[in-house]
């Protein structure tokens, strides 16, 4: 039975996980994002006709350089950027709902008609505890109230340095970042990848988040706080399995 423990410890990946116990979590090894597994290059709608590229006659100004000499900004594979990340958002709904109806039916059938009609459909003994004015009777009741209420804030401000990975037809750079910190046994993740227009990056070769298309961002990380801060694999499987 420990033996089948153990195995299955070791292929639902929790093998490594117990070989580290008391070391730091690793860092990741630098490669290239284009060789993982995967990894499917962009692909955006395109002009139908490129702009004919142009140029100042008799200037020693490079056309859309901000340098004398060179354009210090990344516009080719393999260029680096800096990506400014500030991200604060808030917000806050408040809903409610309440409904309420009530309804009163009666029918019946006065007079002598009914009276010789009830007289003669229903035995003696029913007919004369009968009231032909209120045959029938009927009520209903129904009433609904419900409340939401979402109260959300975050807020992130932090840099990190990204990759050309593909430049498009139009000249957009895709690009894509990764940094990641350890402070003793945990790990903070830093992703940030999308689409920027080299127009947008500044003079310092630095470009705010709010500027990147298909933005994808995700800030995380790994290690002893985050394992505590998540239910068990064992709890996670019985929330998706248990339908109450």
């Amino acid at each position: 039975m420990l033996c089948l423990m153990v195995t299955g410890l070791t292929g639902c990946g929790a093998g490594e996980r117990l070989r580290n116990i008391g070391k730091e979590p690793p860092l990741s090894a630098i490669e290239s994002p284009t060789v993982k597994p995967g990894y499917k290059p962009v692909q955006m709608p395109m002009p139908t006709e490129a702009e004919p590229a142009s140029y100042s006659p008799n200037s020693l100004w490079q056309t859309g350089s901000r340098a004398f000499f060179k354009d210090q900004r990344a516009n080719r594979v393999g260029d680096i950027l800096t990506v400014l990340v500030r991200i604060s958002d808030s917000a806050k709904v408040d809903n409610s709902t309440k409904r309420s109806r009530t309804a009163s039916d009666n029918m019946g059938l006065n007079g002598s008609i009914g009276t010789k009609l009830f007289s003669d459909v229903l035995p003696s003994n029913i007919s004369n505890n009968v009231d032909p004015s209120a045959v029938t009777a009927a009520t209903s009741n129904s009433s609904t109230e419900g409340e939401g209420a979402i109260d959300r804030s975050e807020a992130i401000e932090t840099t990190v340095a990204a990759v050309v990975l593909q430049v498009l037809p139009n000249g957009n750079l895709v690009i894509e970042g990764r940094q990641e910190v350890r402070v003793n046994f945990e790990v903070r993740e830093l992703i940030v990848a999308g689409i920027v227009r080299p127009e947008d990056i500044s003079s310092g070769n630095t470009i705010a988040s709010e500027k990147i298309a298909e933005a994808r961002i995700a800030y995380g990380g790994r290690g002893q706080i985050t394992d505590v801060q998540q239910p068990r694999y064992g709890q996670q499987v019985m929330d998706i399995l248990l339908p109450f």
